[in-house]
């Protein structure tokens, strides 16, 4: 007696690659080309995030930093944020850091690095975990948590935990987690590199 597949059963799309290997998210785990698009755009929204704060800090723009306070005028991209930290139990960590030339760079490429693997949908687990460690090393300088600043006036927070660095740092990871470089970007050829096909943390 033959067996026949019953059509109500689950079955894999055999021109769907497994997913330990690259491919677009559109027709793989449920998503469809819109959503592969909508994820891609967010990753590209927030490679913009991280690229502008670089741009302005390095030129000075006129927004968050002024021309004469700009990096190739001599200012501290980190004076102007970690100087003004009065919140906090890392307060006088953050004061110590302020303006120091390690801060500086590490704080930069780390602008630079971010927006960049973002942009090309590249390294995505690894912009991941150094965007969110800087990110909730941002959220501990503003520290959300406390109602009053070290002076006792009102620290005016919105949210004790959850502000707009930890919903970036979250998005980081799920940008990560989808593979979202695969659409409107080089996650695919990233992927096949040997040095990254051979290290999985490098995707």
């Amino acid at each position: 007696m033959a067996v026949h597949h019953a059509h109500w059963l689950p079955h894999r799309d055999k021109t769907v690659p497994p997913a330990d290997q690259p491919c677009d998210l559109a027709g793989r785990d449920g998503f469809t080309l819109a959503a592969a698009r909508v994820v891609a755009g967010a990753r590209l929204i927030m490679s913009f995030v991280f690229l502008w704060a670089f741009l302005d800090k390095t030129f000075g723009f006129g927004y968050a930093t002024p021309p004469a306070r700009a990096w190739i005028n001599g200012g501290s991209p980190t004076m102007g944020f970690l100087g003004r930290v009065n919140v906090g139990p890392m307060e006088s960590t953050f004061h110590n850091w302020a303006g120091a030339a390690w801060a500086d760079w590490l704080f930069m490429l780390g602008l630079l690095g971010i927006g960049l693997a973002l942009l090309g949908g590249i390294a995505l687990r690894l912009t991941a975990i150094c965007g969110t460690i800087m990110l909730v090393l941002m959220w501990a300088a503003e520290w959300p948590p406390a109602k009053h600043l070290s002076d006792g006036s009102p620290s005016m927070s919105t949210n004790p935990v959850v502000d707009y660095h930890i919903v970036y740092a979250v998005l980081l990871i799920v940008l990560a987690a989808v593979g979202a470089g695969n659409t409107w970007g080089l996650g695919r050829v990233w992927a096949s590199l040997p040095l990254v096909r051979n290290h999985a943390w490098l995707r």
